[in-house]
């Protein structure tokens, strides 16, 4: 199943997120990745999911041409 992280991207650009287990609930957000998971381990999740969020959401599709 797709998760949707467009939330992630428009509130947390170029942060890392501790996020819970349900991998959509951020529970702490900082500029660096350990800051994030001792941040996220406060909130009685022993070890939550890090994830740096891109500073800018690039699509990226791939094509054959054939002439």
């Amino acid at each position: 199943m797709a998760l949707d992280w467009t939330r992630l991207l428009s509130r947390h650009k170029g942060m890392w997120v501790a996020l819970a287990d349900d991998e959509t609930t951020v529970l702490a957000a900082a500029p660096t990745a350990k800051e994030a998971l001792e941040a996220g381990r406060s909130t009685d999740t022993p070890m939550p999911l890090l994830y740096r969020v891109p500073d800018s959401l690039d699509a990226f599709a791939e094509y054959e041409i054939q002439l």
